[in-house]
């Protein structure tokens, strides 16, 4: 499986007026993943896929309410990523969130009820597929607001820091994210503060509709770290080795030397920006080339070639990472919903005097 690493020039503060030094490759003494690590991989991305195509069935359905957004095509791109954190690192992310919740290691039977809105789910059902949530599992949340995650990510980073921790934080966006404030303004501070933080672009190339190319001014994103002075690479998104292996040289980078680290993986969707969402402005010829291009698909045909995985051997998989899928929808259609009065229970941390508690039909001024 091949990588392709590019760098974008950065310096240290400390070394203003000398030569800027090049990252180090992502690529540079990787160790190549055993069979039994490679046919792991595969499964975790199987199952990303079954769980998103159910997910998509059950919003048809009316079990799932609200935005749902599914990572279809991104799964070498989550597995990768995941791979190269410890259970001790938190992970912030956005709301295309359920394969990162499934490759953190939550259970697909709590991150399904969730997405039904149940009790049993793992934001207790009012989070919801945009807003899942683990301290546990340190997966500290989709965001429904673009980039409102980053902010809360850079100061995760500067509590670790200040701490003297050695967790590391991972923040993931999309494209489009890179073009607000919020995005440029935490860049800036962790770059400023050594913050122990790896910013993921998933670049998918299209903001909703519109492609990179036309809503960014330079499309290759990841060189927009060398304004921050920081280190950063871009990687091909769709293979799951050459991800694992750029984010480790991030992450790595970020506990040991306490620097951030911009990475670009370029993952393209096979859908819409949403289930509801037709994609009717992709030609016939980019879903072809998309479809192509499906990672899953593409590693399956890799790992058969190999010897590694055969065609009655992946069917085997296919049958039971299906029936996990299926019992985690069972689950979530058998949990229940959660009590109106657990409404305001997850609003703060700490109790908030005055906190208002009202729901809509209530009087303003009480009875």
């Amino acid at each position: 499986m091949a990588e392709t690493v590019q760098a974008a020039p950065a310096r240290s503060r400390s070394a203003r007026g000398t030569k800027a030094p090049r990252p180090k490759s992502a690529a540079a003494s990787p160790k190549a993943p055993d069979d039994g690590t490679l046919v792991g991989y595969y499964r975790q991305m199987l199952l990303i896929r079954r769980f998103e195509e159910r997910a998509a069935r059950a919003y048809t359905e009316a079990k799932i309410g609200g935005y749902c957004h599914l990572n279809l095509g991104e799964e070498a791109t989550v597995v990768g990523l995941m791979t190269a954190l410890r259970p001790t690192d938190y992970l912030f992310t956005n709301y295309r969130e359920h394969g990162y919740a499934l490759a953190k290691g939550i259970g697909a039977d709590r991150v399904m009820a969730e997405l039904y809105g149940r009790s049993t789910g793992v934001s207790k059902g009012w989070g919801g597929s945009m807003h899942l949530f683990d301290a546990e599992a340190r997966l500290l949340g989709g965001y429904g607001i673009v980039g409102g995650q980053v902010p809360l990510a850079a100061g995760a980073a500067l509590a670790v820091s200040y701490k003297g921790g050695d967790e590391v934080v991972m923040c993931h966006m999309g494209d489009g994210t890179t073009a607000i404030g919020a995005f440029h303004e935490s860049l800036n501070i962790a770059g400023l503060w050594d913050l122990p933080v790896v910013f993921v672009v998933i670049n998918n190339g299209l903001g909703m509709g519109t492609t990179v190319e036309n809503s960014s001014a330079e499309p290759e994103l990841y060189r927009r770290g060398a304004a921050y002075r920081m280190e950063s690479a871009r990687v091909d998104g769709t293979d799951v080795v050459a991800v694992r292996d750029a984010a480790r040289t991030a992450v790595e980078r970020a506990r040991s030397q306490s620097k951030p680290y911009l990475l670009e993986t370029v993952s393209p969707r096979l859908k819409g920006h949403s289930v509801v969402d037709p994609a009717r402005y992709r030609s016939k010829e980019e879903k072809e080339t998309l479809k192509a291009a499906d990672p899953l698909a593409r590693m399956a045909l890799e790992l058969e070639e190999a010897g590694i995985l055969s065609h009655d051997d992946r069917d085997k998989l296919d049958a039971e990472v299906t029936a996990e899928v299926d019992a985690a929808a069972a689950f979530a259609d058998d949990s229940p919903a959660p009590e109106v009065s657990t409404l305001f229970d997850y609003t703060y941390a700490t109790p908030v005097p005055g906190e208002l508690r009202r729901l809509p039909a209530d009087p303003v001024f009480g009875s």
